[in-house]
């Protein structure tokens, strides 16, 4: 037997609930204004080397990459952002005019253990709201994911932000993080021990070294004005929104690109791994991209991990039934209510035995599909034109014709 590859799934029984928080996350996104956009799942991989970073864990460890047969390099994309402004770039979408609001969702693939909520492959909501400096854009974009949130019936969820600062900052404030961790470094795991030389702002985020990240400099003690009126706005108005949130300076996020704002979406229940989601301001990627000066912001909620924390509270909805089930008393109808369901298919969602079933085992499976509704054809009922229809969950019966059974599941 050939088996699924490590850190995939088949998703069989729940695909109802990933298209439900698809369905509401899209609902939300478009209500805020946003559209869809859909990129290839695999690039060039100097999208990435160039996007994400070539010293983040992503690039250095993670990424699915490989030599296409024209001796190209390929990558199975690891995040949703740097594929969005590629395409941004490449079809002139400034054009069109500024901010640009995009949603996409779909998998993405990093080389990882596999773990709680994030497999090898792994599915993103995200967005993208592309040209605009100012704090309120970054509140803007919070508050839609916490609209997200709401939407699928999460509320144990805590939103935590930091800044990262910029180029003007950031230099100062990873000398003081380097002298603070040179002392440390024989007691740090490994990996640790080779972000030190690549990328220090990494070691705040290891889950292994966490002791240590407490007491290290704050990157918000180190903000330029610019970058410090910049946090203290987004700050002021999530106030006045009445936005709960926590400062936590040893969010960075795991991505080269982001500038000032950063903020992750923690759901504590989950432990270690209680992220469902984060993302933050990335000014200066669209120019690193080859494109020209374009301030941006955005997130990301993991899907597999918003169906745990929605398992965790209870707020997995009834998975949907069809509407209609129609049962043949004999063989001779089975036509007849192939028929009828046929033309019913037009409003609703029906279904037909097809198995050979006899009148019990096809109210039995009626009732495994959760069928609102079943319409009994038999001979009797085909001669006089009147169909019995039963309500499922009242177990009230009634006779109608035809012309009648449509308005009446409709009502």
């Amino acid at each position: 037997m050939i088996s699924r590859i490590k850190g995939t799934e088949d998703t069989i029984e729940e695909s109802w609930l990933w298209e439900w928080i698809e369905g509401r996350f899209k609902e939300v996104a478009t209500n805020f204004g946003f559209t869809q956009i859909r990129t290839p799942t695999f690039e060039a991989t100097e999208l990435f080397d160039r996007g994400v970073g070539n010293e983040t864990d992503i690039v250095q460890k993670e990424m699915y990459t490989f030599e296409d047969k024209g001796g190209r390099s390929i990558t199975l994309r690891p995040e949703g952002t740097a594929p969005v402004m590629r395409a941004f770039i490449e079809h002139n979408l400034s054009s069109k005019g500024l901010p640009q609001k995009l949603f996409y969702y779909g998998p993405m693939f990093r080389y990882e253990k596999p773990q709680s909520g994030r497999l090898r492959e792994f599915h993103q909501f995200g967005a993208e709201l592309i040209g605009s400096a100012l704090p309120i854009a970054d509140v803007f974009v919070i508050s839609m994911a916490i609209e997200m949130l709401n939407s699928v019936g999460l509320t144990n969820f805590k939103l935590k932000i930091n800044s990262t600062g910029d180029e003007k900052c950031r230099p100062e404030y990873v000398k003081a993080l380097r002298n603070y961790y040179r002392d440390l470094l024989p007691k740090l795991c490994d990996d640790c021990k080779v972000r030190y030389e690549r990328n220090v702002l990494r070691l705040l985020d290891c889950k292994k070294d966490a002791q240590y990240a407490k007491d290290a400099p704050k990157i918000t003690d180190y903000l330029c004005s610019d970058c410090k009126a910049h946090f203290e706005t987004l700050k002021r108005y999530l106030d006045e929104l009445d936005i709960q949130y926590e400062v936590d300076p040893s969010i960075v996020r795991g991505l080269d690109y982001y500038t000032r704002t950063v903020f992750e979406f923690k759901y504590p229940a989950l432990g270690a791994q209680d992220a469902i989601g984060g993302g933050g301001r990335y000014d200066k990627l669209i120019e690193e991209l080859g494109g020209s000066k374009t301030p941006s912001v955005g997130f990301a909620f993991g899907i597999e991990r918003i169906i745990l924390a929605l398992k965790m509270e209870n707020k997995v909805p009834e998975a949907k039934g069809i509407d209609v089930y129609v049962i043949a008393v004999e063989d001779a109808q089975r036509v007849e209510s192939l028929k009828i369901a046929k033309a019913l298919s037009k409003f609703f969602t029906v279904d037909v035995d097809i198995m050979g079933r006899n009148l019990k085992g096809q109210f039995s499976q009626a009732s495994k599909e959760n069928a609102r509704f079943v319409i009994v054809i038999g001979e009797e009922e085909i001669k006089e034109g009147l169909y019995t229809i039963k309500n499922m969950k009242t177990g009230e019966q009634k006779r109608v014709r035809f012309s009648d059974i449509i308005e009446m599941v409709k009502t």
